[in-house]
């Protein structure tokens, strides 16, 4: 072969190897983009059925304390789980600690422990991390002797 052939030749892989590259990076950017909005979909059908209860005037404090669930942990510490902690503040229901995988030592005044550590007895642990629910529920179930409840199923059956 001549020096232009294997020139052109060169030039035809390296862009044949670019261009499988480049698509193999837009699939993983693609399928990342995928899973983040199917995350914040469910976070939004999450949030607009909180909305519907409150509007019809009930809330999550009375559903835990007639299912006799007074003292509660919080898996999620993201945007449904401040506001679990906000719509609990002031209720008959403690939050005796947070779960988050990006444990910070407190947050709104509980403590906040990776779900790699051992749990406190509590009468529940709420999944807020809707997305992530049945892995979480593998995590815990032998870590915890109570329930694991999804917010999602709690709000839908309200």
């Amino acid at each position: 072969m001549n020096k232009g052939t294997i020139s052109v030749l060169s030039m035809l892989t390296g862009a044949v190897a670019g261009a499988w590259a480049v698509g193999k990076m837009e699939r993983g950017m693609r399928k990342k983009a995928e899973l983040t909005s199917a995350k914040f979909s469910e976070l939004f059908h999450v949030m607009n059925q909180w909305v519907k209860v409150k509007q019809d005037g009930n809330n999550l404090a009375s559903y835990f304390e007639k299912n006799g669930y007074q003292r509660i942990a919080v898996y999620g510490m993201s945007y449904v789980g401040e506001a679990l902690l906000q719509e609990l503040q002031g209720t008959g229901i403690e939050v005796v600690y947070g779960i988050d995988k990006r444990a910070c030592s407190t947050q709104n005044g509980i403590a906040i422990v990776s779900p790699e550590e051992s749990l406190g007895k509590v009468d529940a642990v709420v999944v807020t991390a809707v997305s992530f629910y049945d892995e979480i529920v593998e995590k815990l179930k032998d870590k915890v002797k109570c329930p694991i409840l999804s917010i999602e199923d709690i709000l839908f059956e309200i």
